[in-house]
């Protein structure tokens, strides 16, 4: 048995070990996605393949509860030097699009395994219908590039190159893929090394024993998190702005119950799986960590001090029916899968925060969009493909400062690439790159602003792919009486005659000359805008985040020369309109949409698609959306038979059969 202190120092050899593995892998890798923006993980697992240490320096944090015990059972006879990997989403379960190539090593002692080490790397291309794999458009996983089911890489320490020529073969930059893959390797094997230090210092039944208890003690770390929110029942539902291009939003809806010290995420009532790559493949796991990547970052606000291992899941259930949009069956399109998880990490907080108000922030921007570049550099003669940056947005009020420019909480792991850098390795020359005024919601505390960029291409058809374009009509929420923030956009040759707005849309051809300017969602707004002290909207202003405009419209405040005019700021605020009684300020698009689609009728929608055979579900729902005249639930179901009366073969559930005859 672990003593506290003992417990504590394995804690920080193994968080060490993990931090080393992360260096190991920024420091040798190849592509400028994974040793500058950094979308990579590496994690150290117990024998069954459960994580129970992670860094925090470095990498992606969207994998602490990750684990690997279905991939790991799908190989066998491991021996020391082996090196198994998958990047299936649907093999095993731990790969969730076709670029994370997902990796893990036995860690032998005695001739017996005891723990595991893995991580992923994104690979900035896996081949398939577009450059860097990945677009909204794709309708099956075959079109998102090659896949592995989970087999063995290396062998006792060589590398299969019959699978390597395989990678090559079919990837666009195979140099970039091979090198990262190698470098995750290397990765692993520090963490084997560090592994061993550790049973050398505790012996490795003390090792096995105290990773357990690793284990046990997040469990209990989480478990008195939930003990001190009240317990209830809260719903809450967002949307992402196209179930598919050019089409019909895809709502998220959780009902989230707490009860003492356990928890139940239901997500019934989110639209079907969909015709589009925004399916989440979650295999129906109860605890998969893409299920609760939004509960780590309440878990972590609330403490700080949480010990960031799959033993924090064990208080959480999760269900997600089969055939929604958050638990697909195959050959379902998955590679945008981030955007939805984006979207659902929103629904998690909107929950979690009507549960406890005074201790969460609104909402973060929700869009992490990630430009891919494919063009010709003319200096080199060869074809480039290369990530250019990260457009993030801002962070949420929160409940004692504004939310943070730029970098939204929830994506605030993806590092942004020096511009220099990207001008070096990418022919592309940035005219824009900052932070976009007037985009944060406003509040008492201030939402984050969002970050915008533009960049001009030199040659013909350079082909960008713009991942997790979103919260283009569908604003980040305020909360208690904050407003909802600015929304996104995506502009071809901004402020010419030949502008071209791309709305939500992930795709763009661009020719020599032509400029490409993205800009994400800002934060929601947290408290009333007219208790904002009015030094600091002043400051605001000074520093180029509200417009003079704004500060009158949304706060109340008169500038004169910079300085604040108190009579006329005492006047404009006692003239604002009384605060909204609605904790949730959703911004006017949202407003009216539920106008027709209500609650009740959204939620009739999906009883009826849920009790129809998955391939007919998408179908149906947008044919329902063509069809439907008025709110509420009638509408919808008078919808339903009149898709039904066009497409006979369409099976209809008990109670509508003998309406259609």
């Amino acid at each position: 048995m672990f003593d506290k202190m003992t417990l504590q120092v394995l804690a920080n050899h193994a968080r060490a070990a993990a931090e080393n593995m992360a260096h190991t892998l920024h420091r040798t890798a190849h592509s400028a996605f994974v040793k500058e923006t950094q979308d990579f993980t590496v994690m150290l697992m117990d024998r069954s393949g459960d994580t129970f240490a992670v860094p925090m320096e470095l990498g992606a944090t969207w994998y602490p509860g990750l684990t690997y015990g279905r991939a790991i059972d799908m190989v066998d006879d491991y021996r020391p030097g082996d090196v198994a990997f998958t990047n299936d989403p649907y093999s095993g379960h731990v790969a969730t699009h076709a670029p994370d190539t997902h990796l893990w090593k036995p860690v032998f002692a005695d001739d017996e395994i005891v723990a595991w080490t893995g991580g992923h790397i994104h690979n900035t291309d896996m081949g398939g219908a577009v450059p860097a794999s990945l677009s909204r458009s794709l309708t099956e996983i075959h079109q998102e590039g090659l896949r592995f089911p989970p087999m063995k890489l290396v062998r006792e320490g060589v590398f299969d190159e019959q699978i390597m020529k395989i990678m090559s073969t079919n990837v666009r930059k195979p140099a970039l893929n091979i090198g990262d893959i190698k470098a995750l390797v290397g990765a692993l094997n520090t963490g084997e090394r560090k592994v061993h230090a550790m049973i050398d210092r505790f012996g490795k039944q003390g090792f096995v024993s105290g990773v357990a208890a690793l284990m046990s003690q997040a469990e209990a770390q989480a478990r008195a998190i939930l003990t001190e929110i009240p317990d209830g029942e809260y719903v809450f539902a967002d949307y992402a702005d196209e179930d598919s291009d050019e089409a019909n939003p895809c709502r998220l809806k959780l009902t989230l119950t707490i009860r003492g010290d356990e928890a139940i995420l239901d997500f019934t009532g989110s639209d079907p799986q969909l015709a589009s790559s925004l399916n989440v493949p979650s295999g129906g796991d109860p605890r998969h960590t893409m299920l609760l990547v939004g509960v780590y970052y309440v878990l972590y606000t609330l403490n700080p001090r949480i010990l960031l291992n799959t033993g924090l899941t064990r208080p959480f259930t999760c269900i997600a029916p089969e055939g929604t949009v958050l638990n697909p069956v195959a050959p379902a399109a998955v590679g945008m899968r981030s955007l939805t998880c984006a979207r659902l990490r929103s629904v998690i907080f909107g929950a979690f925060v009507q549960a406890i108000p005074d201790r969460m922030p609104a909402a973060p921007a929700g869009n992490n969009c990630i430009v891919n570049v494919m063009t010709r550099d003319e200096r080199s003669q060869r074809t480039v493909i290369a990530a250019v940056n990260p457009v993030v947005g801002g962070g949420g009020g929160m409940p004692h400062r504004d939310g943070t420019n730029g970098s939204g909480a929830d994506a605030a792991y993806l590092k942004n690439t020096p511009i220099e850098i990207t001008e070096t390795e990418v022919p592309v020359e940035f005219v824009k790159y900052g932070l976009a005024r007037d985009t944060g919601g406003a509040g008492r505390w201030r939402g984050g602003l969002a970050t915008e960029m533009a960049f001009r291409v030199f040659t013909p058809d350079s082909r960008i792919t713009a991942r997790n374009r979103d919260r283009s009509f569908f604003r980040p929420w305020g909360t208690d009486g904050g407003r909802a923030a600015g929304l996104a956009d995506m502009v071809v040759n901004p402020d010419t005659p030949d502008a071209r707005r791309m709305g939500s849309k992930d795709t763009a051809i661009l020719q020599p000359g032509d400029v490409l300017e993205v800009r994400s969602a800002g934060g929601g707004g947290r408290g009333n805008p007219a208790e904002r002290e009015p030094w600091r909207v002043a400051r605001d202003v000074a520093r180029g985040y509200v417009s003079p405009e704004a500060a009158e419209r949304d706060y109340g405040v008169i500038l004169r020369d910079g300085e604040v005019d108190e009579a006329a700021t005492e006047a404009a605020r006692a003239a604002m309109p009384a605060p909204s009684a609605a904790f949730f300020h959703y911004g006017p698009e949202r407003e009216s949409y539920e106008a027709r689609w209500t609650d009740e009728a959204y939620d009739r929608l999906t009883e009826i698609l849920g009790s129809l055979p998955i391939h007919w579900r998408f179908f149906t729902k947008t044919e329902i959306f063509r069809r439907i005249e008025g709110s509420g639930a009638v509408a919808v179901d008078a919808a339903f038979e009149a898709t039904c009366a066009r497409f006979p073969e369409l099976p209809r559930p008990q109670g509508f059969a003998e309406a259609a005859e």
